[in-house]
This record gives structure tokens, sequence and C-alpha cells, in this order.
């Protein structure tokens, strides 16, 4: 064992030698190899930090929650054929409430843009939501201060509220906004409570809406619009079952006959998250082409140079095997310093590709970190180009007559 850790340091110091005297031509040599390495680190640490953020930002949905609508999440084919289905509406909202028996919550979601007034401050086209109690599971919301709506509220048709963050924090600054009146549309409501902040998602804020119980807002902008309701389970593993009990009750409501599709969209975060995969997928597929390719000709490069290597210490080769070098030790001497030549630029493409991809990250706002995937990457493609490239030329210079060496001039 320490005599082969002896000959691999031998070998090392004697292919730093020979690579730090020909600096220029190592550097160029590397570059290949850098720029692929660089191009496959940049886009792994972007896209791990925009994963970690995207699906932080999907779980708020809820893997347990599904959605009702008109429209899927995801659109394939002839947009017109769900453009022409009928809105989901209150009744489809009762039904569901009354006949699922396994969902454990369930919500209507109707929506409106307004504006909203407190004192001579003012917020324009404020989503607003009307909804019930349910939506702080459905949603997984939560007062930060004050309370959500009760069942009281939206039986008796109140004019209360719950504010997110982002309104109350420009509707009231440091003033208390409980117990206070603001003014959405032309109807006064009191505010109960403020959301817990959400954030972001892709430099759009989470916190700038409105809650009201859902009979308030259809008392006043009328109970013919369509709706998105909630349900959550909060059984996982019946997830499935949920959904496929949603089909059965909307299809009785809505009378579709045996042979009719679905008109109407169960949707649900699984959706998101899988396009978001593929889209990444392919983005990974393209970068790690391009990257190959910056490979492959760096892999060129290598072999190359280390050719020309061999024709230049053609003597030394004879001088070695002469005092009793076997192949072995010429085919291990040249075929570690092709690696290390690849390794440099390995390396150093990884620093650069995750300074390049932080940097990437803090454009957007993301956090990133340092990944033990990509360094294992990034080494390992450079070491593989570095031996695949670096073969044949150790091999030529372990099969050189040493006779004929020590007369090459």
């Amino acid at each position: 064992m320490w005599i082969t850790f002896s000959r691999f340091s031998e070998y090392v110091a004697m292919a730093w030698q020979a690579l730090t005297t020909h600096k220029m031509r190592t550097f160029l040599t590397t570059l290949g190899i850098l720029i692929g390495v660089t191009t496959i680190i940049t886009i792994w640490t972007t896209i791990e930090g925009l994963n970690q953020y995207v699906f932080g930002q999907l779980s708020n949905i809820g893997a347990n929650t599904v959605y009702v609508q008109k429209f899927p999440w995801v659109i394939k084919g002839d947009f017109w054929k769900y453009r022409n289905r009928k809105e989901i509406t209150y009744k489809e909202y009762q039904a569901l409430a009354r006949y699922s028996t396994i969902a454990d919550h369930v919500s209507p979601e109707v929506f409106s843009m307004r504006d909203v007034r407190y004192k001579d401050k003012k917020f324009s086209n404020m989503f607003v939501i009307g909804t019930n109690q349910e939506y702080t599971f459905t949603a997984n919301v939560a007062p930060a201060v004050g309370r959500f709506l009760t069942e009281l509220d939206v039986r008796n048709k109140r004019y209360v509220c719950v504010l997110g963050q982002e309104v109350a924090n420009h509707l009231f600054g440091k003033e208390n906004p409980l117990g206070k009146r603001i003014r959405i549309g032309d109807y006064k409501y009191l505010v109960v409570g403020i959301l817990e902040r959400k954030g972001n998602f892709f430099g759009q804020s989470m916190d700038n809406f409105i809650v009201v119980p859902f009979t308030t807002f259809r008392r006043i902008y009328g109970g013919h619009r369509g709706m998105r309701v909630a349900l959550l389970t909060n059984d996982p593993a019946r997830l499935e079952e949920m959904k496929d009990e949603i089909r059965g009750i909307l299809r009785r409501v809505r009378k579709l006959g045996p042979t009719q599709p679905d008109d109407f969209a169960i949707n649900q975060q699984d959706m998101l998250t899988d396009l978001y995969k593929n889209l990444t997928t392919t983005l990974f597929a393209i970068v790690f082409i391009i990257g190959g390719i910056s490979l492959v000709v760096g892999g060129i490069g290598i072999m190359n140079i280390m050719l020309v290597s061999v024709a230049e210490r053609t003597k030394e080769i004879g001088i070695r095997k002469a005092i009793g070098a076997s192949r072995k030790n010429i085919l291990s001497q040249f075929l570690l310093e092709s690696v290390v030549i690849s390794s440099i630029g390995g390396a150093i493409g990884i620093v650069l590709g995750y300074i390049a991809g932080s940097i990437i990250l803090s454009q957007m706002d993301l956090s990133t970190g340092v990944s033990l995937t990509a360094i294992l990457i990034g080494f390992g493609f450079s070491t593989t180009v570095g031996m695949l490239a670096g073969f044949y030329p150790a091999y030529k210079a372990a099969s050189l007559n040493p006779i004929d060496s020590l007369h090459y001039e």
C-alpha cells in the first residue's frame, strides 16, 4: 500500500512539473473542460435553488387539497373545449359539502377585484376572496393577529374581513387594524384579523388579498358567478378515493351521461409539481448536451496535447524504460497527467459555476448552497473525460520501444 502511494505521489509530482513547464498550453487545454463544467454547475446550482423555492411555495397549496374548477391548471389540447364549460356554482359547492364523506374540510372560493380605502389611503384593484371558515385548512393560512372568519360570520352574512399582511401595512402602517372599518368597493367591513405573512412567489406578493364571508360576497355581487371549491382530506391515503367521490357527485349533479366526459376539472398540487419537473428536466437535458459538447471538445484538446507531450518526451520514456520502468508505470504516469489537466479545469469550473449560479439566484432574491451532488458531478465529468482522453496517448507512450526511444531526436 505504501509503495503504491509513493508511486502515486511521484506520478503526481511529475505530472505537475510537466504541466507547469508549459503553463499557457496547460491553461488552453483545460479551457474546454472548464467551460463545460462551469455551464453544468451554473445551471445545476440555479435549478436546485429554484427547486427549493418553488416546491416550498407549492407546499402552501397542500398536498391533500384538491380544487374543483372550470379550467384545469395544465391545459392540453383545445382551449375552447374548456372555455365552453359551465361554471362551477353554488349548487356544486352545496352538493360537495353535503355528500362528500371523505373530505374533512370544504370551502367555496369566489373572487373579485375591488378598490380598498381606509381614511385617505387607497389600494386599487385589490384581490377579494369570498369564502368560509374552512379556508384556513384548505388554503393553509392562519391569522397572525386577531381571528379568522367564523361559522356565525358566514351564516349571518356579516361585513367582516381578514387582511393579508401587505394590505394591512399599506392601509394602516403602524396603526392597529383590528376593530377598524375599511371600505371595500361601496361597503364598509370590520377588520377582525391579519393573516400570517406568506412572502413572494416569483416577484408577486402572496399577501395582497382580503378575505370576506362568501355569503356576504354573494349578497353584494350576486350568487350566479362562477367559483372554485377546495376540499381537504386529513388522510393522504384516501386522496384518490376522495377525487373519485368528487367526480361521482359532480357528474350526478350536472346530469352527465355514462359516455359524456367530465365538464369540470379536479386540480391538485401534483399537477404543478409535475409540470415544473418536466420543464426543469428538459432544461437539464439541454444544458447537459451543451456542457457535454464542451467537455468532448476539451477532451479532444487534452488528447492532442498529450500526444504532443508523448512525442516531446520520447527520449525520456526510453531512459525510464532502460532503468527499469514498466509499461504499467509509463501508462500510469501519462494517464495521471491527463486526469490532472482535466481535474484542474473541473475544479475551476465548479467554483466558477457555483459563483455564477449564486449570482443568478441572488438577482431573483433566492438562497443557494453548496451541493455535494453538483461537486461530485463536476469532478466526475472532468475525471472521466481526462481518463478517456488520456488513455490512447498513455497507451502509445507505454508501447514505445526503449531502443528506438533512446535514439529519437
